[in-house]
């Protein structure tokens, strides 16, 4: 089964067994024919998997997805950097705690900075979230989304809905006419930009009442609430919701690729993030500092990068994504015209314009418990 990689919050404790099985045996093998990955879906998938391991008939090669971020950084702490050989999170991650705690180590800058070069202009740069401050190269930017909301074009049109920002979910016609898919670290996110408030810096006193305030108001006047974004966007083309709370390309892909471009993931022209009102993640492959390491991690890094497999990563199982190596023509000859149609090329440069980076929420935890009580209430 492939778990949802935006769910941060569910479902952390499912995976623990495997990896705590593999740890002895790991940091004591000869271990260039083995290569262990901690990932989102997809690069666990068959069709990235399946040519390594042809390419390699004599090396061991697994993949895990993870639940969450954090939950994967704390199997690294935990001991486990004796197992995993490659850790693919977020992108503030890298630079924020695991190249601080040792968890991961720098890469060869002149193996791997070429590939920058050919990588889309928002990571050709190259991405600064890719380097430490020190400017060692800590991971490879692949995927990536724009993530706010999601709507029904046929009922509001992009550019109300871009116009209006998160405001529209405060309209008196929209009660009981929007789900919120409840991924609980992005809704954080989205309702303290909902409030007018910086998710990123601290929240706290009346800015923390203003967040309450948007969070029940948010919370009181959804139709839908579910984490399953196949019954989000079934309600939305159902009619029965004309929009969703928390989404993005990553939820809306599925349905634009079945034919249903009114699903359209809409990013707001502002916001309270330096006048940015969306957010985009973008995932960071890194290399573990595991004591026994494998020259196949960093191998596999330049695999990846290859047109054909930087393909499949873009379109494996479940949700469809842009990846930074679309800045290669050679990778881009590959997406069809409804393939790039379900990943709304269309607009993903000026969406990312308007996007902030996914960065860790300075108030987390006091932002938690508000954010549970209004969903109970």
């Amino acid at each position: 089964m492939t778990l949802s990689r935006r769910q941060f919050a569910a479902g952390a404790g499912a995976l623990l067994g495997a990896g705590s099985l593999m740890g002895p045996r790991a940091a004591h093998a000869a271990r260039n024919d083995e290569l262990n990955i901690l990932c989102w879906e997809g690069y666990n998938s068959d069709p990235v998997l399946g040519p390594y391991r042809a390419a390699h008939p004599d090396a061991t090669v697994r993949a895990e997805s993870g639940t969450s971020d954090p939950d994967m950084i704390n199997k690294l702490r935990a001991g486990e950097v004796r197992v995993w050989d490659l850790i693919n999170v977020n992108q503030p991650w890298a630079r924020e705690q695991l190249y601080p705690e040792g968890l991961i180590k720098p890469m060869d800058k002149d193996r791997f900075m070429p590939y920058f070069d050919k990588m889309l202009p928002e990571f050709s740069e190259p991405y600064p979230l890719a380097f430490a401050e020190n400017g060692d190269l800590l991971g490879m930017p692949q995927r990536y989304g724009p993530f706010s909301f999601v709507v029904n074009t046929d009922v509001i049109s992009r550019e109300t809905a871009e116009d209006e920002g998160w405001n529209l979910f405060f309209d008196e016609k929209m009660k009981g006419r929007y789900g919120v898919l409840t991924y609980d670290n992005w809704n954080i996110i989205h309702m303290a930009m909902a409030a007018g408030l910086n998710p990123f810096e601290a929240i706290e006193g009346d800015d923390q009442g203003k967040f309450k305030s948007t969070a029940e108001q948010i919370f009181g006047n959804a139709r839908l609430l579910t984490d399953d974004l196949v019954a989000m966007n079934t309600a939305l083309i159902n009619g029965e919701i004309d929009a969703y709370f928390t989404g993005g390309v990553y939820t809306a892909s599925p349905a634009r690729f079945d034919g249903l471009t009114n699903v359209r993931a809409i990013t707001p022209n502002s916001g309270p993030v330096d006048g940015k009102g969306g957010c985009v993640w973008v995932e960071l492959t890194s290399v573990v500092n595991n004591p026994d390491p494998t020259e196949l991690a960093q191998d596999f890094l330049e695999f990846v990068q290859t047109p054909e497999i930087a393909h499949a990563v873009a379109f494996t199982e479940g949700t469809y994504n842009p990846v930074a190596q679309m800045g290669n023509e050679e990778v881009m000859a590959l997406f069809t015209e409804d393939e790039l149609d379900a990943i709304q090329m269309d607009s993903l440069a000026e969406d990312m314009a308007k996007s902030a980076d996914y960065q860790v929420v300075t108030s987390y935890d006091a932002l938690i418990d508000i954010y549970t009580q209004a969903r109970r209430s």
